[in-house]
C-alpha cells in the first residue's frame, strides 16, 4: 500500500514530513558527544512537557515500544519484598501482571470488566486486607476499550494510603492531564510514536528523584535495568547499549513541533476537535460509542459495529479510501472498531475520512 496511508490505529502514528525527514538525518555513533549531548537534551524536554513533572522527575531514554517502557519501569521499580497491586481492566493491565510475573515481583490483580472504570471501594478493601501492598500500577488510557482511567480519585487514594504509583502512560503522555506528587506517581512509562508523534524505537520513563536514589530493586533483566541507564545518561549522556538513534532524531523534531503548537494542552485541543468532527457523521449513521464521553479518552474511541457490516469489510474499504482503522480486542472483536486521532491528519484528510464513513456505513 501506498505510504500516503492515514494510520488511524492507536500507534504508529502517521508521521509529519518534518519527522520523516529526521529519520535520515545523519551517520551518527551513539559514542560520540554529539549523540549524548542530543540525549541529555531530549530527556530535559520529556521531563518539561508536563508541568506538574518538571522539577522532581528524571527521564531515561530507552530503544524499544512502549511495552519495552512500562515492562522496564516495572523491572525497576516495584519491589522485591512488597507487593505490587495491578488494577487490570482490559489487555494492557494485564499485561503489566504478566510482567510482574515474569519478574518474580510479589502482585496481586484486582481484575474488572473492560468496560468499567477501576472499582475504588474494591481498591480500598483489598488494601485492608492485604498490608504488604505498597505500590499500584495502573493504566491511564486503556486503549482496549479507550477509558481514561479517573487517576483524581485514585491518586487520592494512593496518596492518603501511603500507596505509590507506577503508571502505563504510553497512551496518555503529552495530550491527557499527568500530575506527580498529587497523584503519589513514583513513575510513568511512555512512549515517542504516540501523542508525541515520533517514529517507533524510541521510548522513555520518568521517574521521581526519590525514586532514583532510592534502594535499587532486583531487575530481572540486563537490557531493562533503568538504574544503568540513569546513572550513564545523567553523568555523560551515554547509555548501556546501542540506542535507536533515527528514532531518537525523530522524537528531537516532534517535540520541536509539539512546542510550536503550543505544548500538550493544544494538542488534546486538537485531537477533541478531530473526535467531534468525525462523531458528527458517525451520530448520524447511527452509530454509537462504546463508553460514555466523559469516560473516554481524546486520543482514541472505540465505536459500536454497526449490524449491517463486519469489522473486516469496514476496515478493508476504509483501507482502500487511505485510512487504517483497528479492530476491538479479546471479547469486544466483533463488537467494535477503533479510531486513534493521533499523528499528522490535516483538515482535508478529516474530510476524507468522513466521506469515506459515509460511503462505506450508509452503502452497507
Amino acid at each position: 500500500m501506498s505510504g500516503g496511508l492515514i494510520l488511524l490505529n492507536p500507534g504508529p502514528v502517521s508521521l509529519s514530513p518534518r519527522v520523516r525527514a529526521a529519520l535520515g538525518r545523519a551517520n551518527w555513533c551513539h559514542r560520540e558527544p554529539e549523540f549524548a549531548e542530543l540525549t541529555r537534551g531530549l530527556n530535559r524536554r520529556l521531563s518539561g512537557i508536563h508541568a506538574a513533572l518538571a522539577e522532581d522527575y528524571e527521564s531515561v531514554l530507552l530503544s524499544g515500544s512502549g511495552t519495552a517502557a512500562v515492562e522496564a519501569m516495572l523491572a525497576s521499580f516495584a519491589p522485591d519484598s512488597e507487593t505490587t497491586l495491578v488494577l487490570a481492566n482490559g489487555v494492557y493491565g494485564e499485561r503489566m501482571a504478566a510482567m510482574l510475573a515474569a519478574h518474580g515481583k510479589p502482585h496481586e490483580v484486582l481484575e474488572g470488566p473492560w468496560i468499567a472504570g477501576p472499582d475504588l471501594a474494591a481498591v480500598e478493601a483489598l488494601l485492608d486486607r492485604s498490608p504488604a501492598i505498597t505500590h499500584l500500577a495502573a493504566v491511564h488510557h486503556e486503549t482496549t476499550t479507550g477509558r481514561l482511567t479517573d487517576l483524581g480519585q485514585l491518586g487520592k487514594l494512593c496518596r492518603r494510603r501511603g500507596i505509590q504509583l507506577l503508571l502505563d502512560a504510553v497512551s496518555s503522555f503529552g495530550a491527557e492531564a499527568i500530575e506527580g506528587a498529587t497523584w503519589s506517581l513514583k513513575a510513568l512509562a511512555a512512549t515517542a510514536n504516540k501523542c508525541l508523534h515520533g517514529a517507533p524505537g524510541a521510548s522513555f520513563v520518568l521517574a521521581s528523584h526519590e525514586a532514583w536514589c532510592g534502594p535499587a530493586q532486583r531487575a530481572g533483566s540486563v537490557y531493562l535495568d533503568l538504574r544503568r541507564y540513569h546513572e550513564t545518561q545523567r553523568s555523560s549522556g551515554y547509555s548501556p547499549f546501542t540506542q535507536a538513534i533515527p528514532a531518537f532524531f525523530a522524537l528531537d523534531e516532534a517535540l520541536a513541533e509539539l512546542t510550536a503548537a503550543g505544548g500538550w494542552i493544544s494538542r488534546q485541543a486538537q485531537y477533541r476537535e478531530r473526535v467531534a468532527v468525525v462523531e458528527s457523521v458517525l451520530t448520524s449513521l447511527g452509530v454509537t460509542r462504546l463508553l460514555p464521553v466523559e469516560e473516554g479518552s481524546c486520543v482514541l474511541q472505540s465505536y459500536r459495529l454497526p449490524a449491517s457490516i463486519t469489522y473486516e469489510t469496514l476496515h478493508d474499504r476504509l483501507k482502500a479510501a487511505g485510512f487504517v482503522i483497528y479492530a476491538g480486542q479479546g471479547g469486544l472483536a466483533q463488537e467494535v472498531f477503533r479510531l486513534s486521532f493521533m499523528g499528522e491528519i490535516a483538515a482535508a484528510d478529516l474530510q476524507r475520512l468522513c466521506t469515506a464513513l459515509r460511503e462505506v456505513i450508509a452503502g452497507a
